[in-house]
C-alpha cells in the first residue's frame, strides 16, 4: 500500500531526484554502448515499476554505472543489442527465482564495515568525478564511477586536465548553484526544492551570458542534451526471442542476474542505513521487484536496472518519506521527456554536478571517518580497503575486494570470540562459546601447545552448542598427549551441547 499522507514531501523529492536522475541515464546509457533512449526507460521503470514492489521507502533504483562494462561487453559479444535484450529478460526471470528461493538473505551477511566503506566511496567518487563537470570540462560521461576513463586517462589525471579545460561561465554556475542550494535549505522554508530553484536560476544566468556575455555563455555540449524531441520514439527496439536458445545468452543472463542482484543487495542495505524510520528491507522481495523491473525494461527497450545508492541518497537528502517518492520520480522522467525535452536542454551540466558534489560530502563526512576508527582495527580496515579498492577499481571490483578483507577480519574475530582462555599461574581454563568450527582449530592447537608441562587443564565446553568433530579430535589428541607431559585434564560437559565429547550423559 502506498502512504499518501506525505505526498508532500514525496512529490518535492522526487522532482529532484528524477532532474538529476536524467542525465545519469543518459550518460550510463552512452557508456554502455546502447540506444541513450534505453537509459531513460529503465530510469522510468526502475521508479515505476520496482519502487512500487520494492519493501524499500527511499531506494530508487535505474540504470547503474557499475553494469556499463559489462553491457557494453555483452552487447559486442552477442551482436546485438536485441539480442543483449533477450538475455536480460532472462536475468530479471532468474532474479525473480532468486527471490522466491530465499537467496536475497546473503545481503544479512554483508559486513557492515564494507556497506559503510562503499557508501563513503561513493561519496569520494562523486567529489572527484563531478569536479570537472562542476567545472565545464564534460569529456567523461555523467555517472561514471571507474578508476579507468576513456582515453586511457584516470580519475586523478581527469582533475588535472579540467585546470586546462575549464569553463569561466560554468564555473560561475556552479558556484552560484551551490550556493543557493546551501543557503536555501538552511535559511528558506519553502516546498520548491532548493535544486530546482539552482537550475532555474541557472538557466537564467545562462541566457544572461547568451545575451550580454558571450564569451561565457555555456554552449550545448555542456548542457543537458536528450538526443530527442518530444517523446521515446527513437527507442524501437525489442528483444530477438530467436537468440534464446544460444549459450552466449544464458552466460551473459546469469552473470547479469547475479552482479546486479549483488550490487542490489548492497544498496539496499545502504538504503536502510539512511532511512530515517528504521525500517529494514526484505531482501527477497527486492530481488524480485528488480526482476520484475529488469523484464519490464528489457521488453520495452531497456537498460538493466538496480537499487542506485546515489539517486537514493539524493531521495533521502531531499526529504522523502515513502515509496511514492521513486514511483513518481518515474512518473516525471516520462513527463519530462515527453512534454518538456526542449526545456530540459537548457540546464548546465555544472549545476547538477554541484548537486552530486553536495550528496557525495554528505556520504562521507569526516565524523563517518573517525567513527569508524573508534570502532577498531578490525572495523577500520576493512572500511578503508573497500574505500580505496572501489576508488582505484571500480564499484563492483572494490566491493569484492572489501568484502574479502572484511570477511577474513569477520572470521579472525569469530575466532578470538569463540574460544577464550584463563590461566592462573599453571591452572589453565579454556571456555568454548556456542558454535566452535573448524576455523578455531588453528587457535585451540596453539593453545595447546602453549601450556607447559605439569599444568591443570580445565576445558568448559558446557557453553559450546556445536563443536566441530575437528576440534573434539583435537582435544582428543591433547588429552593422549597429556600423560607424557604430565598435564591433567578435566572437561565440563552440558546437556544442551551437541558435541558427543562434551553432552553430559543422561541419570536416570
Amino acid at each position: 500500500m502506498l502512504e499518501l499522507k506525505s505526498w508532500r514531501k514525496d512529490a518535492r523529492s522526487s522532482m529532484v531526484v528524477s532532474i538529476v536522475a536524467l542525465p545519469l541515464c543518459l550518460g550510463i546509457a552512452l557508456a554502455s554502448g546502447a540506444p541513450l533512449a534505453s537509459g531513460v526507460i529503465a530510469g522510468i521503470i526502475g521508479g515505476i515499476v520496482v519502487g512500487y514492489l520494492s519493501g524499500s521507502s527511499i531506494s530508487v533504483s535505474g540504470p547503474a554505472a557499475g553494469l556499463a562494462v559489462i553491457v557494453l561487453q555483452s552487447i559486442t559479444t552477442l551482436g546485438s543489442f536485441e539480442a543483449f535484450l533477450m538475455a536480460l529478460i532472462l536475468s530479471g526471470l532468474m532474479q525473480v527465482l532468486l527471490g522466491f528461493i530465499n537467496a536475497g538473505t546473503i545481503g544479512n551477511y554483508f559486513p557492515q564495515s564494507v556497506v559503510k566503506g562503499m557508501m563513503a566511496a561513493i561519496g569520494i567518487i562523486l567529489i572527484l568525478k563531478q569536479l570537472p563537470h562542476a567545472f565545464g570540462y564534460d569529456a567523461d560521461f555523467m555517472g561514471d564511477e571507474s578508476f579507468i576513463e576513456a582515453g586511457g586517462s584516470n580519475t586523478f589525471t581527469r582533475l588535472f586536465l579540467t585546470m586546462d579545460w575549464f569553463h569561466t561561465g560554468a564555473l560561475i554556475v556552479a558556484a552560484v548553484s551551490m550556493a543557493t542550494i546551501l543557503i536555501w535549505e538552511k535559511k528558506v522554508k519553502s516546498w520548491i526544492p532548493s535544486v530546482v530553484v539552482a537550475i532555474g536560476l541557472s538557466i537564467i544566468i545562462n541566457q544572461i551570458f547568451k545575451s550580454f556575455f558571450p564569451a561565457l555563455e555555456i554552449g550545448e555540449t555542456h548542457l543537458v542534451q536528450l538526443p530527442y524531441g518530444g517523446g521515446l520514439s527513437s527507442s524501437r527496439f525489442s528483444p530477438n526471442w530467436s537468440m534464446i536458445t544460444d549459450s552466449r545468452v544464458w552466460i551473459v543472463a546469469i552473470t547479469l542476474a547475479m552482479v546486479s542482484s549483488l550490487e542490489s543487495l548492497l544498496a539496499i542495505e545502504a538504503a536502510d542505513k539512511i532511512d530515517e524510520t528504521g525500517s529494514v528491507t526484505s531482501k527477497n522481495k527486492e530481488l524480485i521487484a528488480q526482476g520484475v523491473g529488469n523484464t519490464f525494461s528489457a521488453l520495452l527497450g531497456g537498460l538493466p536496472i538496480t537499487a542506485v545508492v546515489v539517486r537514493t541518497s539524493i531521495n533521502a537528502t531531499a526529504g522523502a518519506v515513502s515509496k511514492l517518492s521513486a514511483i513518481l520520480h518515474g512518473l516525471w522522467l516520462l513527463l519530462f521527456v515527453l512534454l518538456i525535452p526542449n526545456f530540459l536542454n537548457l540546464i548546465p551540466i555544472s549545476t547538477l554536478a554541484t548537486v552530486l558534489i553536495i550528496v557525495g560530502y554528505r556520504l562521507t563526512k569526516p565524523n563517518l571517518f573517525k567513527t569508524i576508527f573508534r570502532n577498531g582495527w578490525d572495523q577500520f580496515i576493512p572500511f578503508m580497503v573497500t574505500i580505496l579498492a572501489i576508488l582505484f577499481t571500480d564499484l563492483l571490483m572494490g566491493i569484492c575486494i572489501g568484502m574479502v578483507v572484511g570477511f577474513i577480519f569477520v572470521v579472525k574475530s569469530s575466532v578470538h570470540k569463540a574460544i577464550v582462555v584463563v590461566q592462573d599461574k599453571n591452572d589453565f581454563l579454556i571456555r568454548f562459546y556456542k558454535d566452535v568450527s573448524f576455523l578455531q582449530k588453528s587457535r585451540l592447537l596453539s593453545i595447546f601447545e602453549s601450556i607447559p608441562n605439569g599444568s591443570n587443564v580445565y576445558i568448559d565446553g558446557s557453553r559450546g552448542v556445536f563443536v566441530d568433530s575437528d576440534i573434539e579430535e583435537s582435544v582428543d589428541d591433547f588429552i593422549k598427549r597429556c600423560k607424557n607431559r604430565n598435564i591433567t585434564v578435566s572437561l565440563k560437559k552440558s546437556s544442551l551441547s551437541l558435541s558427543k565429547l562434551f553432552q553430559e550423559e543422561s541419570r536416570g
